[in-house]
Order: structure tokens, then sequence, then C-alpha cells
């Protein structure tokens, strides 16, 4: 009895229990829910920060774009102005093949008419050597040049040229001096053997100096973005007044960084030109040798005693250098005073001399260092 007593007395605790959770719960659910404290504004630059300054200007507003800017020259009008004065040259050299057999091989070149009498300048390099060279003008006239009409400058890549003509358009000459870094230019010729074209670009450099050839540097050269390929070679640059500021060469565009064309500066050129047609010569300072840059491949392969200097290859008899003495084979050291190493050294030496010079040559062969002196002459004329 005592038992059950105990168990109902658990039971009835059990009971109360649940009932007390079942009224917590109730209460829970009738009592309001405490609120959450409301979030804090955002802070701002102002509020956070201390501000220093309101702007550089601020009155400042955006300035109005220009209703008109102005216009770029036409290349079309410089060309129409030009193109009369430029011809097409193509030109035949024989050659020889592997078996020794001559063969006839036709070349392109440029030029343009710097007299209305027929005379026409162009470059050495696309005339030298030919036995045929005929010019065709804008006109579809065509004139085959006699070989003692031409007449060139090998060291300055400069060539005349006489058709029989008269009433000729004349190209007009510019100052090439007063070009500047970035004006435009157009390059007309006969590129490719095509026909005369023009291409436009700008002036991306001046007075630059170029080696062509060992012991060929050319001076005073227009560098342009305007595409100068062979047949271009002998034809005109020209300023957006029409004006002969160059004459291009695909010869030095060559040797350049591919994207670059040159072109021989008019202030350079036209003394050359001068000369060519008053005397069909250049007169210079001339000392009548062929030289090459001694290296040790030099010295060995012809046993020479050094292996820095300007070896002689070749003395021309009769001439200023026969007469003071130098041989072939002979190693310039010094000239003029100065110390040597490269013939292009020796060849603006003589070319910044006068005719009539004595200048002291200081030179090695064999095992003796010896001095002589010799009287610059003047550089006779060019046989084609």
């Amino acid at each position: 009895m005592q038992q059950y007593y105990i168990f109902v007395k658990i039971k009835h605790c059990a009971l109360a229990l649940v009932a007390l959770c079942l009224l917590a719960s109730l209460w829970s659910c009738l009592s309001p829910v405490p609120s959450l404290p409301a979030p804090s504004q955002p802070q701002t630059p102002e509020a956070e920060y201390e501000v220093v300054g309101r702007g550089l200007n601020p009155s400042w507003s955006l300035p109005r774009p220009r209703e008109e800017s102005p216009a770029l020259p036409s290349i079309a009008d410089v060309v129409e102005k030009v193109y009369p004065s430029v011809v097409a040259i193509t030109t035949e050299v024989v050659t020889l093949d592997i078996f020794l057999t001559p063969r006839s091989q036709s070349g392109a070149g440029s030029g343009w008419i710097i007299d209305s009498n027929g005379i026409i300048v162009t470059n050495n390099h696309v005339v030298e050597g030919a036995k045929k060279v005929t010019v065709e003008l804008y006109d579809g006239r065509i004139f085959e040049t006699d070989p003692s009409n031409i007449y060139t400058d090998p060291l300055t890549d400069l060539a005349v040229v006489k058709i029989n003509a008269s009433n000729l358009p004349v190209a007009t000459v510019g100052d090439s001096t007063k070009l500047r870094v970035g004006d435009w230019v157009v390059a007309i010729g006969n590129p490719l053997g095509k026909g005369i074209r023009a291409k436009e670009g700008t002036v991306s450099g001046l007075k630059v100096s170029l080696e062509v050839d060992r012991g060929q540097t050319l001076d005073d050269l227009i560098e342009t973005s305007a595409a100068i390929n062979p047949g271009n070679s002998g034809g005109p640059l020209v300023n957006m007044k029409g004006e002969v500021v160059g004459i291009t060469s695909a010869k030095i565009s060559g040797v350049g960084v591919e994207g670059m064309g040159y072109a021989i500066s008019t202030n350079a050129a036209m003394p050359i030109i001068e000369q060519l047609i008053r005397q069909g010569y250049v007169i210079r300072p001339w000392l009548g040798v062929s030289l090459y840059t001694v290296d040790r491949y030099i010295a060995m392969a012809n046993r020479l005693p050094v292996d820095k200097g300007v070896v002689i290859t070749y003395v021309a008899p009769g001439s200023p250098a026969e007469k003071a003495g130098l041989r072939q084979l002979d190693v310039i050291i010094r000239f003029k005073g100065k110390d040597v190493v490269t013939a292009q050294e020796v060849v603006e030496a003589i070319r910044s001399s006068k005719v009539g010079e004595d200048v002291e040559i200081t030179f090695v062969r064999g095992n003796e260092r010896q001095t002589v002196h010799a009287r610059l002459a003047q550089s006779p004329p060019t046989r084609r």
C-alpha cells in the first residue's frame, strides 16, 4: 500500500511539472518580445574625417569643344602639283650567270625634272653600270638616254640624266633645313616598276647618318615613315607645299630599320647636283687610294704587321699617295696628327681637307713605322 501511495504521489508531481511547463510556454507567447537596439547610422566621410579642401577650383567647368577643327592639308593637291615632274626610269644591265654567259637584267627607278630642257635627278645606284637607260614622262612619252649624258657621284649616291626634250614641267626645290620632326611629307616614285605612285608619311628624324657600304656613310638624311620600296629610288620627297625636300633611296632604306624610309636632303644634295650639271663631276680633295679597315682576320689573311688601322688596297698611278711613296698593304695608323682605326675616319679627314693641303700620314710597313707628307689634289672626273 505504501508503494502504491508513493507511485501515485510521483505521478501527481510529474503531472504538476508538465502543467507548469505548459503554463510557462503560454506565458512566453503572450508576453511582449523585448526590442533590439536600433542600428546606428553609417558614418559619412565628413563625420569620420576632417575636410581639408573643396577641390582645385570650385568654379571650374569642362571646356567647350571647338566648333571647327583646322583641316588637314590635302595630299591629293600636293601630288597633283608634283606628279607631272616625276619620271619612271628603266635600266638594262648586262650580267654574267654561273656559266659566264651574258644575261640582260632590267631594273626600275625614279627621277624628277630639275630643268625644263630635260635634266633629271636620280640616284647613282639606279643608273650605275646600265648599258641602256630609258625615261618615261608623265604624259607617256619615252626617251632613251645617251650614256654620255649621264653623270654620277657614287660617294653621295646622286646622278643626273639628260634626255632630248624641252619645255618640261620642273619640280620646285624646297629648303630641307626648315623641316621639323612630325611634318607631313609625300614620297612619289615608281615603286617596283609599277608606275608612278604616291605614299604619305611624316618626318621621323633629321640629320641622320647611315653607313650604306663599307667606307661609305651618307649624312644629313631625312628619316620618314613613308614607304620607300625598290623603284622609288631617285624620286622626290616633297613637303605639303609640293616642294622637293629630299631624294628618296631604297638603297639607304635597305640598311635601316623596317618601317623607316630615308631620303638625301636637298640641303646636302643640291651642291653635288649643281657640280654634276655644270662640270660632270664633283671636285673634292683627292689622295688617290682605296682603303679598308683592318681587323684580326684581315691582318692574318694579308700577313699585316698590326691588327688595327687602315690598310691601303690600291694606289692610283700619278696620285698624291704614289708621289708620297705610299704602297699597297701599307697600314695607316695616323692621319693629320690623329690616330685612325677605320677607313671612314680617313675618308672623312680627306673630305674635310682642302685641295692643295699638305697632310701628314703615319703608316706601318713590315716592321717599320714611317711618316710621309702628301699634297691633296683635285679629284679626277668620275668615269662610267
